[in-house]
């Protein structure tokens, strides 16, 4: 129960840092970076699920879960993403609009491909999902916070230069501890499904970064947007993953991880396993070539 109401709080704080990181010229972006944008969006949009349901399928993972890594493969990308890429000296403004378009786009998106991923895998035994009632709770906890952190931005922007990057940690300091506490509470499952779900999350992680790079340089981006592209495509974001799982998996499930979350929480984890080596790879080369 605690789950539940902390970790959709911390989603709104983590997505109302994303929008005070958010002007109208990050959306306007779409029009002066349509290249870079276009394989951005494609990848996040299209790639993205396309390799999470061939994980899915390759790994012969079991009904729920595969839910849950499908559930992970229509997220969009997170501010994590947007850390990511300035750290490996990509095109920041670049992935700050990717993270912002792909997270509304996801309001429409994920309670559609989310029922028809439960439909698919889980046959009779599928929950029932109400897409409305889904893409309403997406909604407020994704679209809302994001407009009211753009409308802070636009009232108090020397308060919000001041403090949003706080905000941003704190946001993820407790959604760190949120997720710690809960594997620690709820280990055996954990452990019981890390060795069935690990090696093919970190097989999704590398084709996305892969996929990511190898798209961005045949359509001749820049190196910095190319690093832009496949750190967008191969960091989700988790904490909406989880929150939605948890909707699907409903109000009365008592565990804490139910199995649609599993893939999202231990993709937390594995995820930094080939994204950090990838995105000092990326710095020191762009070094090199500046």
């Amino acid at each position: 129960m605690l789950v539940q109401i902390v970790l959709p709080a911390i989603l709104v704080i983590i997505m109302f840092s994303l929008g005070l990181g958010l002007t109208w010229a990050d959306f306007a972006r779409v029009a002066t970076e349509p290249r870079a944008f276009a394989v951005g969006a494609f990848a996040q949009v299209v790639v993205v699920p396309l390799s999470a349901l061939a994980v899915a399928l390759a790994f012969g993972l079991p009904p729920a879960l595969a839910v849950g890594v499908l559930i992970l493969g229509f997220c969009p990308g997170g501010v994590l993403a947007n850390v990511a890429s300035k750290f490996a000296n990509g095109n920041v403004p670049l992935s700050i609009s990717l993270t912002a378009v792909t997270s509304l786009l996801a309001i429409i998106i994920m309670p559609i491909a989310v029922a028809l991923s439960v439909r698919y895998f889980m046959g009779a035994d599928a929950p029932p999902v109400n897409i409305t009632m889904l893409g309403l709770q997406v909604f407020f906890l994704a679209a809302v916070p994001v407009v009211l952190g753009m409308v802070v931005t636009r009232l108090m922007p020397s308060l919000v230069a001041r403090y949003s990057e706080w905000v941003t940690r704190i946001a993820f300091a407790l959604f760190a501890v949120l997720i710690i506490a809960a594997l620690a509470s709820n280990w055996g499952v954990f452990t019981a499904n890390f060795w069935t779900l690990g090696p093919a999350l970190i097989v999704m992680n590398a084709l996305l970064l892969i996929i990511g790079l190898v798209a961005a340089r045949a359509a001749k981006l820049s190196v910095r947007d190319a690093t832009t592209v496949a750190l967008e495509a191969g960091i989700q974001n988790g904490t909406l993953g989880i929150a939605v799982g948890m909707l699907v998996a409903g109000a009365g499930n008592a565990e804490i991880f139910p199995p649609y979350t599993l893939p999202t929480a231990i993709y937390s984890i594995t995820v930094w396993l080939l994204t950090l080596p990838f995105a000092f790879w990326r710095r020191a080369s762009s070094s090199q070539s500046a």
